[in-house]
């Protein structure tokens, strides 16, 4: 592929942009440095702009530690988007594959294939999550079972499908959560269900994706191949 393409793919940049970044000198071919867009690149080429290496857009799949006050949604009229954490590329090609709340915490996955979102956030494939929630109130012994057998919404035909309820700390009142759907605030009404109150709430797997313990709140990674499969 030429080199001026394969910048207009890898920086959404237009011809007219690339020819101009690659004439600045910015632009190296396997570390030399290289000025015209004729330039033949192959997969195996290492292609850097300005010492950041770049890589021609195909299916991205993102990990990202979302923290607190940041919605999973491209436009917000209160809060900031989760997007701008993102150090990304044609932003507008990507999307959640599954949303948390604003004041929710934890592991986010952002894609822009959307057949491999579906195998996630579509209840059909029941593609369990893992919930790490601190509750306002004492922990029930009857919430394992309650929730084993499924959980009546307000404003819901059907109860939830059957979940796992873990305690984790009576004195803390910190339970682990895994459900198989991604009902509207599924996990805080579901509590409230009970009685109870969530007073934070944490996503830690997808799958049997868990969040990587050496990002940081806001920070991310691209997923390996064998991760992106595992779905």
């Amino acid at each position: 592929m030429r080199l001026d393409k394969f910048l207009c793919d890898a920086l959404g940049a237009t011809r007219k942009e690339a020819t101009k970044i690659i004439k600045s000198g910015d632009v190296s071919v396997n570390g030399a440095v290289v000025k015209s867009g004729s330039t033949k690149v192959s997969d195996d080429c290492l292609v850097e702009w300005q010492g950041r290496e770049i890589a021609k857009q195909g299916p991205r799949y993102i990990m990202l530690y979302k923290p607190e006050g940041f919605v999973c949604s491209h436009e917000d009229g209160f809060n900031h988007t989760a997007f701008v954490l993102l150090d990304e590329v044609k932003m507008e090609n990507l999307h959640f594959a599954g949303r948390l709340d604003v004041d929710t915490t934890g592991l986010v996955l952002i894609t822009d294939d959307g057949k491999w979102s579906h195998r996630i956030t579509s209840p059909k494939h029941k593609c369990s999550k893992v919930y790490r929630v601190w509750l306002a109130d004492p922990v029930q012994p009857e919430y394992v079972e309650q929730f084993s057998k499924g959980i009546e919404l307000k404003n819901e035909k059907e109860p939830t499908l059957p979940a796992e309820l873990v305690i984790v700390d009576e004195q803390e009142n910190e339970v682990l959560l895994t459900i198989q759907e991604g009902k509207y605030h599924q996990v805080k009404r579901m509590f409230a269900a009970l009685g109870n109150k969530v007073e934070h709430l944490h996503r830690e797997q997808i799958g049997t994706l868990s969040l990587d313990e050496n990002l940081q709140p806001g920070e991310y990674r691209y997923l390996t191949q064998e991760e992106v499969d595992s779905f």
